[in-house]
């Protein structure tokens, strides 16, 4: 759990993102103050449109806010070059997709590897982590499989523990169960919930289902851009058996 006493992980003051001009502009964000703590695991909820996806991507380094400021382990996101960007998230944020992303002819041992490949590492590191990542995302057994011979909550656990190689502070998941049935939905989450609990990994997740969000210490609702609702959860799903 997150030390609310600490200074926060996030810390974002007036983020404003507007896309187009003129007559066409749109805006997607309109002022948003946000602290977000390390060991916290978040959901942003809200309807298409809402700028959810917007934040998130804010957020992840993905996108750059219009105004405002972003802060990131006291770091201001918004001076940093694009490749200061690039290495903030190739070090410290790790992300999970919806479509998993993942290489058709390689197999899960080489999807894994490959944030790995930029840092450097020997074949051998790379083959190491990689093979402990999948270990812990429970497809120790898969490691030569490609994403066509494994089932869709086992191509999720693989794009887990790609996003999990590199040992980031902080993991971004849009929409990480929209593809999945509900019994797998269970199961991928019991897993994110396992990962923060106890690697104390900070989660932030982009849902728009009730039941996924359940399982967050709390729900940050969005709509028109700006935060409507901000509330924390005394028992999560994770607490249940």
């Amino acid at each position: 759990m997150s030390d609310r006493n600490a200074s926060p992980l996030i810390r974002l003051r007036g983020i404003t993102k507007t896309y187009g001009r003129g007559d066409a502009a749109f805006q997607a964000l309109r002022g948003i103050d946000l602290d977000i703590h390390a060991g916290e695991f978040v959901a942003i909820m809200g309807p298409s449109g809402s700028g959810k996806s917007t934040l998130m991507n804010i957020l992840g380094c993905l996108d750059t806010a219009a105004g405002g400021t972003y802060h990131y382990d006291d770091i201001e996101v918004g001076s940093l070059t694009v490749d200061q960007r690039a290495l903030l998230r190739r070090y410290a944020l790790g992300f999970i997709f919806q479509s998993f992303n993942l290489l058709a002819r390689t197999s899960a041992l080489e999807n894994v590897e490959l944030p790995l490949l930029y840092r450097g590492l020997s074949r051998r590191i790379r083959h190491e982590k990689a093979a402990a990542a999948l270990e812990a995302v429970g497809l120790g057994d898969k490691l030569r499989n490609t994403p066509a011979e494994l089932s869709g909550g086992q191509q999720q656990r693989v794009a887990i523990a790609r996003a999990l190689v590199s040992e980031p502070r902080t993991l971004f998941a849009d929409e990480p169960t929209g593809n999945l049935d509900s019994a797998t939905t269970i199961e991928i989450m019991e897993l994110l919930s396992r990962l923060n609990r106890e690697q104390g990994i900070t989660l932030i997740m982009v849902t728009h289902e009730d039941d996924v969000a359940g399982w967050a210490h709390r729900r940050i609702h969005i709509h028109d851009g700006r935060i409507a609702s901000d509330e924390r959860s005394l028992q999560t799903t994770a607490a249940h058996p």
